[in-house]
């Protein structure tokens, strides 16, 4: 009992006051300890997955599989055949060209798209037949040009390739170019442009002509906007149709 409660029931005592017994307090209950939850094993560390191995390690395979082909079709047979790594792992087949191989007009584009992936010609999509119209236009037709791309397999969702992606496939392409030995080169959009000269900027850059030296031998090319570009920008194709002009008064003067 509280001892400041006996104290006043024992002056309530003294003085006469009839108290009643007060019944003793009820034990203390104490809580039962917590049960305890039973622990859970600790999850295993993370598995770090490592990174997939960069393509560069194809690099100088790549170049002296290039190198050995004497012919077009040595090089078509070994673009076929080389293992790009996950480039070519996620592509149904390289892409390696359609047109006239003699001509005097390379047209180089940047990389497959699923048409182009499924039949294996670069160019022949919804942007390509566009292109087709545009050099139409020109009086210029498949026995007039020659076609191919920066990148030979097609990229997941129709990405830009990478600039390890282009140099993996740069000693193919300087090879086609070697082989094919085109008169001019014609660069269609900013991934060739950049691939092919160095500059950067297809909206600045298309319809000049620039002097570029391919495996020991300078050419004339000329950066012209995407077909896939002009699609969506229809009001630049008045620019792109100076730029044809300007294409064919090169030819022309051969």
């Amino acid at each position: 009992m509280d001892r400041a409660l006996r104290s006043l029931m024992d002056w309530y005592e003294r003085v006469g006051v009839d108290v009643p017994e007060l019944a003793p307090a009820p034990p203390t209950r104490r809580r039962p300890p917590p049960v305890k939850k039973p622990t859970r094993p600790s999850a295993k560390p993370a598995v770090k997955v490592p990174p997939v191995k960069d393509i560069d390690f194809n690099r100088p395979l790549a170049r002296d599989v290039a190198a050995r082909a004497k012919t077009l079709d040595e090089l078509r047979s070994a673009l076929h055949n080389f293992d790009a790594g996950v480039l070519s792992d996620g592509a149904r087949q390289a892409v390696f060209s359609r047109g006239n191989p003699a001509a005097d007009l390379m047209i180089i584009g940047e990389a497959p798209g699923r048409e182009e992936d499924v039949q294996g010609k670069p160019l022949i999509g919804p942007s390509g037949q566009l292109l087709d119209k545009m050099m139409a236009a020109i009086g210029l037709n498949e026995e007039n040009f020659y076609i191919t791309n920066v990148v030979n397999w097609r990229l997941p969702n129709n990405r830009n390739p990478k600039t390890e992606e282009i140099e993996l496939c740069r000693p193919f392409l300087e090879r086609h170019i070697q082989l094919a030995n085109p008169k001019v080169l014609l660069l269609i959009g900013g991934v060739s442009m950049t691939a092919i000269t160095g500059l950067t900027g297809i909206m600045q850059n298309h319809g000049q002509w620039q002097d570029v030296d391919i495996g020991g031998k300078v050419r004339p090319v000329l950066p012209i906007y995407h077909p896939a570009f002009l699609l969506r920008q229809p009001a630049l194709k008045k620019d792109a149709w100076r730029d044809l002009l300007n294409l064919r008064a090169k030819l022309e003067a051969l």
